[in-house]
């Protein structure tokens, strides 16, 4: 017990309760009632832990397997020193073959493993989850001589790593010996060892993108074109490039069959025709077809529901189209859920794999073709809407099991080559992701890398969150986790966190994003610093079924999202637990959009918030597609679509804005407009609200570097402490 006292103090007290205890019995007592006394603000003082601590969890954001071996391969951020682990059967041992030890904000993406398992692909370097310029030069350590952004290739053993070229999207071939990848919109080849310089593989029109591989060695590729694309197949450099059944329409996704002689696409209309309603909901049509390479005979294999959900999906993944074993698999809204549907490979009725309220994402196929596998927010507690558990399926049948239920989340499955084993990554609520391997036939799941868990991450201190259901303004139900450290009835500042998107969820437990993961742990030290902290999913989000996650009057066609946050503060002020003057709201891009609406349509609701890279005016991106000053044509309601988009706006409530707020924004941003943070800072300081900004210097909107997020974190703390406190 020594170990917890270390203060002079401490010790004092301890020498005098020494002294008592050789006098009589009532002195033992008191030793006992002291000690006690001591031994609990001691752990209660153990209870308290810093941003740095709860922010120092490794993260794997990139992962994969090899099809024909047992090698597994991730990308792990340890407080910004990025870095591939692998591991292989029997024992799936962690080993690190990379050696980077700066916090240098340059990333792992589009990790790859060969077939024959002996070699990892991986890019380093830009920012791909961005809505543009995603292989920009990405440079917040202000180098003098930029970082490139790269393909690289490094043996699976370890050893030095080999640059490919410039360039994105990169491809293993069946083989094991070359990649295949995009650079200026046509595609070029490498040999995986690096030991001569990439070529161009051909030469054609438009953007080429999305290759693959079949099994006898030709490649598919799709040549976007503007308003129309095409499927283009490559034999090698001396027969031309073969056109699927080219048309007036946008084809994409192709996926070969396992024998290599035909291809699934999807087809979509092409661009222009009569301009439709903007403020309507419109279906978004979509077909799969197939085609025989060899004879060009092209099939409509289904054509999706002419209904708003059967529109062509904006999930994660999109179609998420695999060629399995005798069957097209595919993913569609179409029943109001996010689900994967079978067709019969010669044609036949769609066949819902997948029933239930809940959704499907991060999905795979077995190596065998026989089975997928995804990550689903169901499972046997009704909690688990609000998680996410690996599910398992055959391609011909519903026979959906949960391999992994319980009270963790786990997602990014694949289902290893042998068929025995599952390679995922999951957490807790209070532990952080971790890859793992689950043996199918037990169920049991070996976590590897726990010992990159810092000694300092305060796993037991962190709090459970709850699920909380309330009714939004217009009375739809709204899902929330809420974070609270003290159960007391004891009045508290409490504080409201948005996320972005909008199409993501926040869940019981460290999420699978990054970006995310950096809110949950946040909103943990909030907690502990005595905070009431509630997460909320309002629409727009996914998670809760096709109406909840497309409303009609979302977004720009009336921002209906913003009453689920305002609910929210009612709710919060309404709990006996909660201060109703001292709630404070907070989110990043979409989630500052709705920050700022907050503040500026509701100040008297909240008394301070923190817009981090939001959205604030969303006329300049819609005006010009919705008048088409270009062309004679427009839509019917387009002067009344831009008023509501103006109306949508955060800036359009400057006029009420008087709460204070802290603005945020990192100048590098290719999500979020710079400008867009300009713009209201410029309004605010000419109608005298009290703003304070921080500006983060040739970041992104992720914030790349581990330090840079980790000033924003403090600042956001640092704040609700000044404001709420």
């Amino acid at each position: 017990m020594l170990d917890l006292y270390t203060d002079q103090t401490s010790l004092l007290f301890i020498g005098c309760i020494n002294f008592y205890f050789n006098r009589n019995i009532q002195a033992v007592k008191i030793r006992l009632l002291l000690l006690s006394l001591l031994v609990s603000t001691s752990l209660v003082q153990a209870q308290n832990f810093s941003l740095d601590d709860v922010k120092s969890y490794p993260f794997p954001n990139e992962t994969a397997a090899s099809s024909n071996s047992s090698n597994i391969v991730w990308a792990l951020n340890e407080e910004g020193k990025r870095n591939l682990y692998v591991a292989s059967a029997p024992d799936f041992k962690a080993k690190m073959i990379t050696n980077n030890q700066m916090d240098d904000g340059l990333e792992y993406s589009s990790v790859s493993i060969s077939a024959d398992g002996k070699w990892i692909v991986y890019i380093l370097g830009g920012d791909f989850g961005s809505n543009w310029n995603d292989a920009g030069v990405v440079n917040p350590t202000f180098d003098p001589n930029p970082p490139k952004v790269q393909i690289w290739s490094i043996p699976f053993k370890g050893g030095k790593a080999n640059p490919l070229g410039e360039g994105i999207s990169p491809l293993i071939s069946p083989d094991g010996k070359s990649v295949v990848f995009q650079r200026s919109g046509q595609l070029w080849t490498v040999p995986i060892d690096g030991k001569s310089e990439a070529k161009k593989l051909f030469s054609a029109k438009g953007f080429n993108n999305s290759p693959t591989w079949s099994s006898n060695g030709q490649l598919a590729f799709v040549s976007s074109r503007g308003d129309h694309s095409f499927i283009g197949v490559y034999t090698n450099e001396t027969t031309p490039i073969q056109w699927i059944d080219p048309s007036f329409k946008r084809d994409n996704n192709p996926r070969w069959s396992p024998d290599g002689k035909s291809i699934a696409f999807v087809r979509r209309p092409g661009g222009g025709g009569e301009p439709e309603a903007i403020l309507a909901g419109v279906h978004n049509a979509w077909k799969i077809m197939t085609a025989s390479v060899a004879g060009g005979k092209v099939k409509e294999l289904w054509k999706a529901p002419e209904t708003i959900p059967g529109s062509y999906p904006s999930a994660q993944g999109g179609t998420n189209l695999h060629w399995a074993e005798g069957h097209i698999v595919f993913l569609s809204y179409q029943d109001g859920w996010q689900h994967l549907y079978s067709i019969p490979e010669n044609g036949g009725n769609a066949l819902l794999l997948t029933p239930g309220n809940f959704m499907a994402e991060y999905i795979s196929m077995s190596p065998d073709r026989k089975s997928m596998v995804f990550a689903g927010n169901t499972g046997p507690d009704e909690l688990d809407i609000e998680r996410r558990h690996i599910i398992k399926v055959s391609v011909d049948k519903a026979d959906m099991k949960v391999l992994t239920p319980g009270a963790g989340l786990e997602w990014f499955p694949y289902i290893m080559n042998d068929n025995e084993h599952l390679f995922y990554v999951g957490g807790t609520a209070k532990r952080p992701p971790l890859p793992g391997v689950m043996n199918l036939s037990t169920g049991k799941t070996t976590w590897i890398g726990e010992d990159r868990i810092p000694s300092n991450f305060p796993t037991n201190d962190l709090v459970v969150p709850t699920q909380v259901v309330f009714e939004s303004i217009d009375g739809t139900p709204i899902h929330a986790t809420m974070f609270r450290k003290d159960n007391s009835d004891s009045e508290k500042p409490a504080i409201i966190y948005i996320h972005g998107g909008p199409p993501r969820q926040m869940m019981l437990g460290w999420h699978y994003s990054s970006y995310y993961s950096n809110a949950y742990a946040v909103n943990q030290y909030l907690a502990s610093q005595g905070y009431v902290v509630i997460s909320v999913n309002y629409r727009l989000g996914i998670g809760y079924g096709y109406e909840f996650h497309r409303p009609i009057d979302g977004g720009t066609r009336g921002a209906s999202e913003y009453q689920d946050i305002k609910a929210a503060a009612l709710w919060l002020r309404d709990q006996s637990f909660v201060d109703d003057k001292k709630i404070g709201v907070y989110g990043g891009s979409y989630g500052g959009y709705l920050t700022a609406m907050a503040l500026g349509r509701d100040s008297e609701l909240f008394a301070a918030g923190v817009d981090i890279h939001g959205v604030h005016e969303r006329t300049i991106d819609r005006t010009n597609s919705y008048l088409r000053p270009d062309r004679y044509e427009r839509a019917p309601d387009a002067e009344k679509a831009s008023l509501v988009a103006w109306e949508s706006s955060p800036v359009a409530d400057v006029a009420t804005w008087t709460s204070p707020a802290l603005i945020i924004h990192a100048d590098d941003d290719r999500n979020v407009q710079f400008s867009q943070s300009t713009d209201l800072v410029r309004r605010l300081e000419k109608k005298g609200v009290e703003i304070e900004t921080l500006v983060i210097v040739d970041d992104t909107h992720h914030f790349m570097m581990h330090k840079n997020q980790m000033t924003v974190n403090k600042a956001i703390a640092e704040y609700f402490k000044r404001k709420l406190k």
